[in-house]
């Protein structure tokens, strides 16, 4: 059953940059104050904060602390997201519960990475040579393997990842926060002409880090009307799950989990795959979109190739996804990624998408990824259903 007694009632972004010269502190303050600009909400209102871990100030554990001082906020509830492209939806979830629970009244979902101007990261896992080990080079190399045996078991179309990879690009073209050299048309000679990095992974199936951050104001339906607001979309389902098939020493790398948890979202909305106005799924890899399609029913395993042939993705399509270019063609905010395409979503909803508005926007199915260790899929995967 879904629940519509909470809203997300406000959204900001910054524009995405690269090699900014900003620490995320300054870059969550320009998303704070546009989200405060944007409601019309006073700041000593705001007595919830959830924040995500960024790449560029880690490792810092008492982050979401600081983060609280420099911003000058006095929050009664706190929560710092730490499974990284999950941890916006996520973030709004556990901000959602801290509400209805009353441990506070109006909370700012708040994600600000910097990682092309300061790189911090250190994984630290439990055996770093089997999570991270030397010569991999990260997420591409994992994804390279993850491709290589999605088409062992099901072969792969190079034209579906490409179609993904031009189409996002036409939607960036119409999104002013995208970063800047993304802004010209990619075709389908130049997504055949990019070289390979992890072969079989071409570098325009791939994001590049950037700097960003993105907020969210949520609160009950009741406080947002009881403050003046008008715009707000109802986040219904939310579920994610964390290490899916762990216990399995040789699970199946092609099978996430959002096999587990996309009935959960669907079920407790009653929607299908059919219903979704909008899908704004994680992008860190054209791969995720094709296998996220997939494990959410738009069509059978193994068919994503020709389901994304056939099918229009465009903002003025069957199925609009990532219709301000995703990840991969706005850029990718370290790990505020997770915002971008849930902030996509709201303006969407809000009817704020400019040249690239979705007709009908009456709901979104958007996704998160959380972490890339070597070998097996990601580490979390999270879904949230909004709707009017």
């Amino acid at each position: 059953m879904s629940k519509r007694d909470i809203v997300i009632a406000g959204y900001s972004e910054t524009r995405i940059d690269f090699k900014s010269g900003r620490s995320a502190y300054d870059l969550a303050g320009e998303a704070l104050s546009d989200l405060l600009t944007a409601t019309g909400v006073e700041k000593d209102r705001i007595d919830g904060l959830s924040v995500t871990a960024p790449l560029s100030e880690a490792p810092n554990p008492f982050y979401a602390v600081y983060m609280s001082e420099a911003l000058g906020l006095t929050p009664t509830w706190l929560n710092f997201g730490a499974i990284g492209g999950c941890s916006a939806t996520g973030g709004v979830a556990r901000a959602a519960a801290a509400i209805r629970d009353g441990a506070c009244e109006v909370a700012v979902v708040l994600s600000a990475d910097a990682p092309s101007t300061s790189w911090r990261a250190n994984y630290g896992a439990y055996r770093s040579e089997f999570q991270d080990p030397p010569g991999v080079q990260g997420p591409p190399a994992s994804f390279g393997l993850l491709i290589s045996r999605y088409i062992h078991q099901y072969g792969l179309k190079d034209a579906a990842l490409g179609k993904i990879a031009v189409t996002q690009r036409a939607q960036a073209l119409m999104n002013d926060n995208a970063y800047s050299k993304f802004k010209k048309p990619l075709t389908m000679e130049d997504y055949y002409a990019s070289r390979v990095v992890s072969d079989p992974l071409r570098l325009l199936d791939c994001v590049m880090f950037c700097d960003g951050a993105n907020a969210f104001l949520v609160t009950s339906e009741k406080t947002a009307r009881e403050m003046g607001l008008q715009k707000m979309v109802y986040p219904t389902a939310f579920a994610e799950v964390t290490n899916f098939n762990g216990a399995d020493m040789l699970a199946d790398v092609t099978e996430s989990g959002f096999a587990k948890i996309s009935g959960t979202v669907f079920g407790k909305t009653g929607l299908t795959p059919k219903d979704i106005r909008m899908f704004q799924p994680y992008d860190d890899f054209t791969i995720a979109v094709l296998m996220q399609l997939e494990q959410f029913g738009f069509c059978k395993r193994g068919e994503g190739s020709d389901f994304i042939l056939d099918t229009d993705l465009s903002h003025t399509g069957g199925l609009p996804t990532n219709t301000g270019g995703g990840q991969i063609s706005a850029g990718q905010p370290g790990l505020a990624s997770g915002g971008l395409n849930l902030a996509e979503a709201v303006r969407q909803m809000f009817g704020e998408g400019g040249a690239r508005q979705v007709r009908e926007p009456k709901n979104a199915l958007v996704t998160g990824i959380g972490v890339i260790p070597y070998a097996r899929n990601w580490g979390t995967s999270a879904a949230m259903i909004l709707e009017a």
